[in-house]
């Protein structure tokens, strides 16, 4: 497919990467943040357990390193291509591929718009029994030609404050003596004789000219110490502006692991780690893409300040986990590339329709990967078990099953989605409600589709837009590689039921 001829932001992705970036026109983009999956950490390939992910994985890990890099720079070339020529590129990864990785981006993006090796302290303290212990990340930077530049700074340490600038002359402003003068002689006006005093003769010069010295010294910006000595400069300490950010970022923490920033997946990155880098290489206005935009960190810091954004994913679930984010922040979001039909529903695989459903109905998911005895997750706030089915006309059979994991849950209510029911589904929920006293809803994905299951998926605003967004599944909770593939069929999940004649009550 052609690259199309103008850009929209404000848009997530829901594909594989190298195919939505190959429509992009070239030179677009201002800012490119992109963190992809570690080499080092196959396992979080199933964070969201779907089958897009699957075939990603399949796609980078089947041999190894170099295929790893190979897939990572078929998409580093299309990010060149669409980067601004005053553009500027993040690259993070871990020291495992690190190195592999700086090869290829010295290639595609040239050597000399290399700019820096940043490294993230993200955790202080882990355990290595026979090496040093792993504690940072490593992003690479490169910029093209005339990049945007607003140099971040950070406060300065108290200690160094109270150590230097503690002069005070009675006006309660606190200053540093600087030196005047810098190693070696000079042949114009910074290298002549002031007030006296031959700078060159200590094999020195001014830091400043004559006549600006005059300037300074006539503004008390310059402390005369005792005779023999050299005079200095003072630099108080309201005028600083901050420290200069270096390449070693120890000021950043990792999510705390309570914190109401944190939504439970291992890879998540703090807001404010997006903050520093969109704000030293972009403006207000400036195009920013994520094209691994896993739960939507750099979207959200765009959002927050003031730059277009677009994002990629080929995770569905994780897709609507970011539109939910960036909508709690009052952004107009469009997706493109979801399921919004029956058929596409249809041809999800297993946990990944699992996945959909759950999060539709603002859910948590069963803490049970499979055999997870008739429940795959809880209703939102009251907990209710949840089954999915991906089937039609289900029976009187599962229903009643349900029936057993319900009472077994102790809970009065419960929900079975499906795409239909059969007559005899809805005759064994009215027999359950009249002889136990317990409400099975019977919903349709249809329902779910069009959002007309309210009870189940309430309006963001009943709650003052603080409904929680969705939870990833467990640590424990998290499909192997191996089962994902293996739940292709939806049996070993129990999404498969005997189908019946749907049932119509017109």
């Amino acid at each position: 497919m052609a690259p199309i001829g103008y850009l929209e932001t404000g848009v997530i992705y829901c594909d594989d990467n190298l195919h939505r970036l190959a429509q992009f026109p070239a030179e677009c983009v201002d800012l490119i943040y992109l963190d992809p999956p570690f080499f080092s950490n196959r396992t979080y390939e199933v964070i969201w357990g779907d089958e897009a992910e699957i075939r990603s994985f399949e796609d980078r890990w089947e041999g190894g390193i170099h295929v790893y890099i190979e897939w990572m720079r078929e998409r580093l070339i299309e990010l060149h291509r669409i980067l601004k020529p005053s553009g500027s590129i993040y690259l993070h990864c871990d020291p495992h591929a690190s190195h592999h990785l700086k090869i290829a981006m010295d290639d595609i993006f040239g050597l000399d718009n290399f700019r820096n090796e940043i490294i993230w302290k993200r955790t202080t303290a882990h355990s290595s029994a026979k090496k040093y212990a792993p504690i940072h990340d490593t992003i690479l930077y490169y910029g093209m030609g005339d990049v945007t530049w607003n140099s971040p700074r950070t406060d300065y340490d108290p200690g160094y404050l109270d150590k230097y600038y503690r002069f005070d002359d009675g006006d309660g402003r606190l200053y540093w003596r600087d030196n005047l003068c810098a190693a070696g002689t000079r042949k114009g006006s910074s290298g002549q004789p002031w007030r006296g005093i031959d700078p060159a003769a200590k094999g020195m010069h001014w830091k400043f000219i004559t006549t600006t010295l005059d300037e300074l010294d006539a503004a008390g910006r310059i402390y005369w110490p005792p005779r023999g000595t050299m005079p200095q400069y003072k630099r108080y300490r309201d005028e600083l502006k901050g420290k200069a950010v270096a390449d070693i970022w120890d000021d950043i923490d990792r999510i705390n692991p309570v914190g109401s920033e944190r939504l439970g997946f291992p890879t998540q990155k703090p807001v404010a780690l997006m903050e520093r880098i969109l704000s030293a290489s972009s403006n207000p206005g400036d195009i920013v893409l994520d094209p691994f935009c896993g739960c939507g960190t750099t979207l959200v810091a765009a959002q927050l300040l003031d730059r277009p954004w677009i994002g990629i994913d080929i995770s569905p679930t994780a897709v609507e986990l970011e539109k939910r984010r960036l909508v709690k922040l009052g952004a107009a979001v469009k997706l493109v590339g979801m399921p919004v039909t029956e058929d596409q529903l249809r041809a999800l695989k297993p946990f990944e329709f699992q996945n959909w459903v759950i999060q539709r109905m603002n859910g948590t998911h069963s803490p049970r990967k499979v055999h997870d005895m008739g429940i795959d997750g809880f209703s939102f706030m009251l907990h209710e078990p949840i089954q999915v089915k991906q089937s039609s006309a289900i029976g009187r059979n599962v229903v009643d099953n349900f029936e057993t994991a319900i009472k077994r849950a102790n809970k009065k209510k419960g929900y079975i989605v499906a795409f239909s029911f059969g007559k005899g589904a809805y005759e064994e929920a009215a027999r359950v409600r009249g002889a136990d006293g317990l409400t099975i809803e019977l919903l349709k994905v249809v329902d779910l589709l069009e959002g007309k299951a309210d009870l189940v998926t309430p309006e963001i605003g009943l709650f003052g837009g603080d409904v929680p967004l969705p939870a990833p599944r467990a640590a424990d909770a998290r499909p192997s590689v191996q089962e994902l593939v293996a739940s292709d069929t939806g049996e070993e999940l129990g999404q498969v039921a005997e189908e019946q004649e749907p049932y119509s009550s017109n």
